[in-house]
């Protein structure tokens, strides 16, 4: 068995390869089992947590989109007020911004998983002072979502 440390957006996980058979791997991650498949093994595959946003073109003007996003160290948030992903899925809403005042169980994202959506709540009362991820990216079980203080 190898074990692997990986850090995205700030957060650990560790990675541990359990058995090898063909292109199907079983693997634990921060001791979750997952059977994973590898699809190619022939060609290099890097992964970018968020890609560059493209240019405008100059013929279509576009309005400026405006998103709330944390430094990079914001992953490392802890606390009360850091809700954290319950499981592994893909952030399909953000119901709030930066410096919003939420109650305590208000419905402030929403993460889609096994093609279930889940609510999640605010976990305190307060005000929203960063939001760490945005629309569309996948996120593990663990990672902080935002932050409420």
């Amino acid at each position: 068995m190898k074990q692997f440390i990986y850090r995205i957006n700030g957060q650990e996980y560790v990675v541990a390869v359990n058995k090898m058979d063909n292109s199907v791997a079983e693997v634990a991650v921060n001791g979750t089992n997952y059977s994973v498949e590898l699809v190619n093994n022939e060609e290099e595959v890097t992964f970018v947590s968020r890609p560059a946003a493209k240019a405008p073109v100059a013929s279509a003007p576009v309005a400026p989109k405006v998103t709330a996003s944390a430094p990079a160290s914001s992953g490392t948030v802890s606390g009360a007020g850091a809700l954290k992903s319950p499981l592994p899925g893909i952030v399909v809403a953000i119901n709030v911004n930066v410096g919003d005042v939420v109650k305590k169980g208000q419905q402030v994202a929403t993460l889609e998983a096994m093609k279930m959506e889940n609510a999640l709540a605010a976990p305190i009362d307060g005000t929203v002072q960063s939001i760490n991820v945005n629309v569309g990216d996948s996120v593990l079980e663990g990672v902080v979502i935002l932050a409420i203080a």
